[in-house]
């Protein structure tokens, strides 16, 4: 029914994965020629996006006026009854905030609740705008670093517990986990809620990556918890990595407590902010009502390549591969290789011709690895490994 073979040439279009990374290349690693350099770095898909969501996008843009809109009941509905049967997750309309993507909701969130010099926990390595908006917020960034076992991360409770003490006012989840594609289970997330209950710490939980999760794993929302409704909880949750959609520029906040929404409904007065636009609530709209389909097979492929990517890599001499709980990201352990960051980088741009995430962007936690998206068609996943290959030899 979809077609994930099919090649699209995304140059030329603005695209942060296939043009800008040139300049970022050529100011980063000094790549003064990145023209046939291949691109799996940063985390959108080289598929096309679900067709329901193209047709309701085009039909909106059919109507010739364009004035300020709100985000309809219609929308609302669609957004939980998805989370409703794919999640078992039941959602209040009224605890539905929108934002412009999950990254700006963290932004909007840590400056509503927390001051300059303030300390903000993350387990680490993660996302990297879990600590540079922070950062850049004059915060303190409080890092506890993700344990290795039995190829996954595993929290670190009583070491998470040592920087909760020292006066952590906010603690960032991301669920599941990027990069390391981890699905946290149900006594992980108790456990959290827990320490974030007493330590009064407020828990903002990252679920961008929800709903593309293998199969013997299941995504457990964080507010579904036990005792979730005694903690001070926000949830970001987005179509956007689900259906390829991160242009479109849409995001949701899940604010139960209505405390916590009224400080981000006074933050969204202060700076004027709005809600969804036009083309986004219709995008999102369709996808939620009309998109489970195309996401279940989308995911069948997805699983597919990580399996022929993990079985590829794992032939070669000190590199570990191995199959994520969730994402479309594979977190290439290479510390075996005895190879440097640098040296690595420089043999997957220079010989392999390859542009993959050095694991440092994540934190220092994540030196030795490597992360690589595998969201492409299978065609692009082969020609990829094979650049990693060659950059080895």
């Amino acid at each position: 029914m979809f077609n994930f073979d099919e090649l699209f040439d995304r140059k030329n279009t603005s695209s942060l994965k296939w043009d800008q990374f040139k300049e970022r290349l050529k100011l980063q690693y000094n790549v003064e020629d990145a023209s046939d350099i291949l691109p799996m770095w940063v985390a959108d898909m080289d598929f096309a996006i679900p067709q329901v969501v193209s047709d309701a996008i085009k039909e909106r843009l059919d109507h010739p006026i364009f004035g300020y809109s709100y985000v309809s009941d219609e929308c609302k509905n669609a957004i939980i009854g998805w989370f409703d049967r794919r999640h078992n997750w039941q959602i209040e309309p009224h605890t539905l905030m929108f934002h412009q993507g999950v990254v700006p909701a963290l932004g909007t969130i840590l400056e509503t609740f927390t001051e300059p010099g303030d300390k903000i926990c993350i387990s680490t390595p993660v996302y990297p705008a879990f600590f540079s908006i922070p950062n850049a917020q004059k915060r303190e960034v409080v890092e506890c670093d993700l344990v290795l076992a039995d190829d996954t991360m595993k929290f670190d409770f009583t070491e998470l517990e040592e920087k909760f003490k020292s006066g952590v006012k906010v603690y960032v989840l991301c669920s599941p986990h990027n990069p390391g594609g981890v699905v946290w289970t149900r006594e992980d997330l108790e456990q959290l809620v827990q320490l974030c209950i007493q330590y009064d710490v407020l828990l903002v939980s990252d679920e961008i990556h929800a709903d593309i999760v293998f199969d013997g794993y299941k995504h457990i929302p964080t507010l579904t918890v036990k005792d979730a409704d005694k903690a001070k909880i926000i949830t970001c949750i987005a179509p956007t990595k689900t259906f390829n959609i991160a242009g479109v520029h849409a995001a949701i906040m899940v604010v139960p407590d209505k405390e916590l929404r009224a400080k981000l409904n006074a933050d969204k007065l202060a700076h004027g902010r709005d809600d969804l636009n036009v083309l986004a609530a219709a995008g999102v709209q369709a996808a939620y009502e009309k998109g489970d389909d195309w996401v279940d097979s989308m995911i069948a492929y997805v699983s597919n390549n990580l399996d022929y990517v993990v079985e590829e890599l794992n032939k070669l001499d000190g590199i570990q591969a191995t199959k994520p709980q969730s994402t479309y990201l594979i977190w290439i352990d290479y510390r075996e290789t005895g190879l440097s960051e640098s040296d690595m980088m420089h043999r997957l741009l220079e010989k392999g011709r390859l542009a993959i995430e050095p694991g440092t962007k994540y934190s220092e936690a994540g030196r030795g690895f490597l992360r690589m998206n595998v969201a492409c068609p299978l065609e692009i996943v082969k020609d990829g490994v094979e650049r990693f290959k060659t950059a080895l030899l």
